[in-house]
């Protein structure tokens, strides 16, 4: 890709190849959830313990996140991509061999060890390549990728379970995985005007304490916590809810999935544009009140008002969870500086991959099978979310005042050598 090219080609090119990548990321982690009531059978696991399997894969990711700070800024995307990937890949291929809980848990830290840095340089690269006033859009097409897993990756792997067996969606997404990473990254440019501009002699612990001691860095952080773990205290028990509580049929989780990913896929979109327009705590307070519906209709009380059909509630559900992750994502690309945007980015993964694995861990000490085979404190679980999601507009609109004031003394300052009078 030459320098003649036009901006907008280019940055359409590399936001699609961004989101390719993104896709078996975002896959190689949902897919597993859903998966969950089949092989915890294949291998003997209580469902009442799948929020250990999700929560492994958020821990590594976590750690990994910390890890990644003081160092990723440092190298080219492209390159740091690559082996993020790889990795990703290893460890999704591995969860096909595990044997036990404590195989399966192995394989879901080796994925989330690579994981979480994928999605850190993803996002690092689509906020390197396109403007603010353009990024809530490309942030949509990027995110995505949980639409289209659940469209199709999830509905897919469910089937595959079924006729084949449960191991076989896993070496799906391996190949997946390897194929876009030749595709993608062989075209990719190399990224590195992060390093040329400041990033490049910042020693590791500075690049630490720089980040940790930013006030609004901290607010973005604790933030983007609240919100993954408000909702991984529901996400990875959603299937076993349906199938034990709800006496959901198991062939007709598929299409709920489906349903859901295309519902989110467009309100994505909608709300990206949103975003752009009307900001992100506009966007994020509507998120926040269809979320509550969600939850109430179909976790806390599904019986009690009216009978929800579970079509309607994926929708429901996997709409909110776009609009409040697009806001709270397009919001947070602007919180860095250039050359922190890896090191930050790798940070947000930790606290959220960190509040996903504190809230899966939660729901598994909250949740317990009963003797007639259902699922029990369903409705616990779902109300500290529901309680836990209303502090998203208000953080965000704090986050935005002070980001706007920032960005607005980064302008003057740029501005003020060229206000001199020439002497």
């Amino acid at each position: 890709m030459t320098a003649q090219e036009p901006a907008a080609p280019r940055e359409r090119f590399i936001v699609l190849l961004v989101a390719a990548v993104q896709l078996v990321n975002v896959l190689d982690f949902m897919m597993v959830m859903p998966l969950g009531p089949d092989f915890a059978r294949g291998l003997g696991i209580p469902t009442a313990s799948l929020g250990l399997v999700s929560g492994s894969y958020a821990a590594a990711a976590a750690l990994a996140g910390f890890l990644g700070a003081s160092f990723l800024d440092r190298f080219d995307r492209r390159k740091a991509l690559a082996v993020a990937i790889t990795g990703l890949v290893a460890g999704t291929a591995a969860g096909a061999l595990a044997q036990g809980l404590a195989t399966m848990i192995l394989a879901r830290v080796v994925a989330g060890a690579f994981g979480g840095p994928a999605t850190s340089l993803a996002l690092s690269i689509v906020a390197d390549v396109v403007p603010p006033t353009r990024r809530g859009r490309a942030m949509s097409i990027v995110m995505g990728a949980f639409s289209i897993a659940s469209i199709a990756g999830v509905p897919v792997g469910l089937q595959l379970s079924v006729w084949f067996g449960w191991r076989v969606p896993f070496l799906a997404v391996a190949g997946l995985g390897l194929v876009i990473v030749v595709l993608a990254l062989g075209r990719m440019p190399s990224l590195t005007g992060h390093i040329t501009n400041g990033g490049a002699d910042v020693k590791p612990l500075d690049r630490m304490r720089a980040l940790w001691g930013d006030a609004t860095i901290r607010l973005a952080l604790l933030t983007n916590a609240l919100v993954f773990m408000t909702a991984f205290l529901v996400i990875p028990n959603i299937a076993a809810h349906l199938l034990q509580n709800l006496d959901y049929p198991r062939p007709r989780l598929s299409p709920a999935y489906t349903v859901g990913g295309v519902v989110s896929l467009f309100v994505l979109i909608a709300a990206g544009r949103a975003v752009d327009k009307r900001g992100p705590t506009f966007v994020a307070t509507i998120g926040t009140v269809v979320f509550a519906a969600a939850l109430v209709l179909g976790f806390i009380a599904p019986d009690r008002f009216f009978h929800l059909p579970v079509f309607a509630l994926f929708a429901i559900f996997m709409a909110a969870m776009s609009m409040r992750n697009i806001s709270v994502g397009s919001l947070s690309t602007r919180v860095p500086r250039p050359h922190e945007r890896a090191g930050y980015m790798s940070l947000q993964s930790m606290s959220q991959h960190l509040s996903s694995a504190a809230g899966a861990f939660v729901s598994s000490q909250l949740l317990h099978n009963t003797p007639d085979g259902k699922l029990a404190g369903i409705d616990r679980i779902s109300t500290l979310s529901l309680v836990l999601a209303f502090t998203l507009p208000p953080l965000l609109a704090i986050i935005g005042r002070r980001v706007r004031a920032r960005e607005a003394f980064a302008a003057a300052q740029a501005a003020a050598p060229a206000a001199q009078p020439v002497s």
